[in-house]
């Protein structure tokens, strides 16, 4: 009998980091000064710029994991960029931030000039899309440190929000979660796809795949989504309360960062069709239902818990966005956490 295939099992321990985070938490503790106005445990840190100042700064960190291989194998390397901005960007969305500049770090074994032009080049379409600057960054080339032209890929985002706009706010029993499609993996769950398309399907990222109708290295290319068009006009509307970025982790671990330690979400399955890749990796890898729902996002990009009586509102200003809402759960009293029905 084939082995089922796990995160754990391509290298990624999700529980040991979750371990390690504990005692990180309690250094970065530590330092923080006056001006630090949120927890550890947020999608972005938020810092004040003063107490007679209305504005807040929210800042974010991310990089986006083993889809660099991807890109490699497929030599492309326009979409990583995106992939990085959006992320970022979305990160500081969920709490409540618009941004306002971002650095790269770029870091190979050996540059190759025209691979980092083409990072570069999405970099600055994800920017100018999401109206944010890019001021910066560092290029590093250390051998002996990346193996030939690999290389690593991060960024750093800070965007503002007012104080009376800080997500999340007001969450509680009876609210209506509402959930927006991703565009596939986004940038997560990357090592257990490359270990089940590559190893053990011994496919190559330019080998169609029948199944799911397309090139799998297209497919895993697909470009992080930003929200920020679609969602950006509701920041401020009282009956948005939280938004929840489902990136690592997966709904799981995501949606209760920004809930009470008494409620609980409550996510009816029934009420979205899981994307074939999901699906397809599922399926051939063998992998556990609760342990796709932690590595992936299984075609949820992003989940906004909204006020009862504002829900039809918000479902019309996304649509108008054109996006493709739908609703996939309510809030109630219990412990903190995800409950799938």
């Amino acid at each position: 009998m084939t082995k089922p295939l796990s995160y754990k099992d391509s290298g990624v321990d999700i529980d040991a980091q979750d371990n390690a985070l504990k005692e990180i938490k309690r250094l970065v503790k530590t330092t923080f000064t006056p001006g630090v106005v949120s927890d550890i445990g947020l999608f972005g840190g938020l810092f004040s710029l003063g107490e007679d100042d209305d504005r807040v700064l929210v800042s974010s960190a991310d990089g986006v994991g083993t889809k660099l291989k991807v890109a490699m194998e497929m030599k492309r390397y326009d979409t990583i960029g995106q992939d990085l901005v959006n992320h970022c960007v979305n990160d500081i969305l969920a709490q409540g931030a618009t941004p306002l500049f971002f650095l790269d770090y770029y870091a190979a074994g050996k540059l190759v000039p025209r691979n980092l032009v083409e990072v570069v080049k999405g970099l600055s379409k994800a920017c100018r899309e999401n109206g944010c600057a890019l001021v910066g960054g560092e290029t590093a080339e250390m051998p002996g440190l990346y193996t030939g032209e690999d290389f690593d890929l991060a960024g750093f985002i800070v965007g503002l929000v007012s104080r009376k706009d800080i997500l999340p706010r007001n969450v509680g029993e009876g609210d209506v979660l509402i959930a927006l499609p991703s565009d596939g993996l986004h940038t997560n769950g990357y090592s257990l796809a490359r270990k089940l398309f590559f190893d053990k399907l011994g496919l190559k990222a330019g080998d169609m795949v029948d199944e799911l109708d397309g090139v799998i290295g297209e497919l895993l290319l697909k470009v992080h989504k930003s929200y920020l068009p679609a969602v950006k006009d509701l920041i401020g509307k009282e009956e948005l309360h939280c938004i929840a970025h489902i990136t690592g982790g997966g709904i799981t671990d995501n949606l209760p960062r920004v809930l009470p330690e008494d409620i609980s979400a409550l996510i009816n399955r029934g009420s979205w069709e899981v994307p074939a890749i999901f699906r397809f990796i599922g399926n051939e890898g063998q992998v556990d239902e609760e342990e796709m729902f932690r590595v992936f996002n299984m075609g949820v990009g992003l989940i906004l818990s909204v006020d009862r009586k504002g829900v039809e509102t918000a479902m019309e200003h996304l649509r108008d966005k054109g996006e493709r809402p739908f609703i996939i759960g309510t809030l109630e009293k219990g412990p903190r956490g995800v409950v799938y029905s």
